[in-house]
């Protein structure tokens, strides 16, 4: 980690390796922080997240702001015992740290992706 007083939004947690945090799979969220644009992330206990990137280390450890947490509720049968309504869910995070083991997948710029435009590089 790096000392306290160092800037919180850099771009990396002082790994020391900067470049190998610039390429390859951590390049989605290279650009993320330098473009400030939304990333989604679908975690382990499948919810999704969507936010802004403020910094991330080699672990996937995030730093995250402007966050909507979204998942999906079934709730239990009643008398029938059948399967229930499915509930989507959703709260707002002002600022989130999110360990990097429950990340299962990033993807960069949703909103653009979906209306056509080209991811930021």
């Amino acid at each position: 980690m790096s000392h306290p007083d160092s800037d919180p939004s850099q771009t990396n947690f002082g790994t020391g390796s900067e470049q190998n945090l610039k390429s390859g799979p951590f390049s989605v969220l290279y650009n993320a922080v330098k473009g400030n644009c939304q990333v989604l992330i679908n975690v382990r206990n499948n919810h999704k997240i969507l936010g802004r990137v403020k910094a991330y280390d080699r672990h996937m450890n995030l730093l995250l702001e402007d966050v909507k947490e979204m998942w999906t509720e079934y709730s239990k049968g009643g008398r029938n015992k059948s399967a229930g309504a499915a509930v989507n869910k959703d709260r707002y995070v002002s600022k989130m740290f999110l360990r990097g083991d429950s990340v299962i997948l990033v993807v960069s710029n949703p909103a653009a992706l979906a209306n056509g435009a080209p991811a930021s590089n």
